[in-house]
C-alpha cells in the first residue's frame, strides 16, 4: 500500500501512521503528504521522515476539474494507491473518490453518524457532545464517499466523558483512541480484509489474497 495522507493541521494522526509504519505494525510507505496549507504542521513532519510534501489549496483554481486534474496527477507521479484523511479540511473532490473508490479512509473525533457533516471537527464536534451531555463519545474510521462523513463505518471506539471534561480534555481523550484505531484500520485496508457491503463493512479473519 502507497499511502497518501492528507491534512490540514499539526498532523498528530499522520504522526501515528508514520510511527506505526516504523514499528511495522502498519505495512504501508507513505509516498505523498498532501496539504491545503503551506502553514500546517503535518508537511514539518513529513519533511522530517523524508516523505515529499505536495501544497494545494483548490481555492487557487477557477474550477474544480482543474485542481481535481492536478490533484490526480501528482497522485500518480508518487504511485499512491490508498489516501488517508488525517485531519483535512476540505471537501474531497468526486472524481477523486470514484478514482479511489473504496480506497481512501478518514479518522472523525466522534462516533458517526452522531456529530458528523459540514461544520462538525475537531472542538465543535467535542463542545456538540458536552451540551448534549452524551455519557460515551468516540473516534470513528470510515471509507470517504462524496458527502462529509456518511461513508461506511470501518472501525469504531468510544471513551467516557468524565465529570469536568471541558472541550480540550475530551479532545485529548479521543484523540489518544485516534491514535490507536487509524493505523489499525489502515492495516486491515493494506490486508485487504476491509469489504464494502452496501453501508455496512466486513471484516475478514484472514488476508484476501492479492489479486
Amino acid at each position: 500500500m502507497h499511502l497518501a495522507v492528507f491534512a490540514s493541521g499539526g498532523g498528530s494522526n499522520f504522526q501515528a501512521i508514520l510511527d506505526a509504519v516504523a514499528a511495522g505494525s502498519l505495512q504501508a510507505t507513505v509516498a505523498l503528504c498532501v496539504s491545503n496549507k503551506a502553514s500546517a504542521g503535518a508537511l514539518v513532519r513529513a519533511e522530517e521522515h523524508g516523505v515529499p510534501c505536495f501544497v494545494l489549496d483548490p481555492r487557487a483554481f477557477e474550477d474544480p476539474a482543474s485542481y481535481e486534474a492536478v490533484l490526480l496527477s501528482a497522485l500518480a507521479e508518487h504511485g499512491v494507491t490508498h489516501i488517508a484523511l488525517a485531519g483535512y479540511l476540505r471537501r474531497i473532490p468526486s472524481g477523486l473518490v470514484a478514482a479511489f473508490r473504496w480506497r481512501i479512509l478518514n479518522i472523525h473525533p466522534a462516533l458517526l453518524p452522531a456529530y458528523g457533516g459540514p461544520g462538525m471537527y475537531g472542538r465543535h464536534v467535542h463542545r456538540a457532545v458536552l451540551a448534549a451531555r452524551d455519557a460515551f463519545s468516540g473516534a470513528t474510521v470510515h471509507f470517504v464517499d462524496e458527502e462529509y462523513d456518511t461513508g461506511p463505518i470501518v472501525l469504531q471506539d468510544t471513551v467516557p466523558v468524565l465529570p469536568g471534561d471541558d472541550a480540550e480534555a475530551l479532545a485529548a481523550r479521543v484523540l489518544r483512541l485516534e491514535h490507536r484505531l487509524y493505523p489499525a484500520a489502515l492495516q486491515l485496508l493494506s490486508e485487504g480484509r476491509i469489504r464494502p457491503l452496501g453501508r455496512r463493512v466486513l471484516i475478514d479473519s484472514t488476508p484476501l489474497p492479492t489479486p
